[in-house]
């Protein structure tokens, strides 16, 4: 699981970036997406490039970071999630399958930001039984969640 293990190190990294008492920090949006296709963004220069048009996440791209080479070892959901939020495999996270719920002492990546002083906030699709824990704020559905006007729980 070296991705969400690199993603978290380097958001750990840019935290430190900043000498001590810096007024201005690196904004950091992290979106993750289901059954996520980069052909079907126009950034990844796919032959779907001129058909599909995704002009703010071109932008969003090209002036910040984007993964042109990963993998994903449990694609399920909800395992996946509980990987790249705490950096670890499946089996260590104990999230197996659909509607699992992580560890109580797992790491996560968004309780490590919300502790550094970042505005955090979860929004979306969370498919885990609890809600986000560490996050400042969270909208998320529960289980699968409405395609269409999803309930959002606070």
């Amino acid at each position: 699981m070296k991705i969400p293990t690199i993603l978290l190190a380097t958001c750990l990294l840019a935290l430190g970036q900043a000498p001590a008492g810096a007024a201005k920090r690196p904004n950091i949006l992290f979106m993750m997406s289901d059954d996520h296709a980069s052909e079907a963004i126009s950034a990844y220069g796919s032959w779907l490039k001129d058909y599909c048009h995704t002009p703010t996440l071109d932008r969003l791209a090209a002036e910040g970071m984007r993964f042109t080479n990963v993998c994903c070892n449990n694609s399920i959901c909800s395992p996946s999630r509980a990987s790249i939020i705490s950096g670890q495999y499946s089996h260590v996270t104990g999230a197996l399958n659909l509607g699992c719920r992580l560890k109580p002492n797992a790491p996560s990546y968004i309780r490590e930001m919300t502790n550094s002083g970042y505005d955090t906030c979860v929004v979306g699709k969370w498919h885990m039984q609890q809600f986000p824990r560490g996050a400042g704020d969270y909208a998320v559905t529960v289980g699968q969640g409405s395609y269409f006007n999803p309930t959002l729980h606070r």
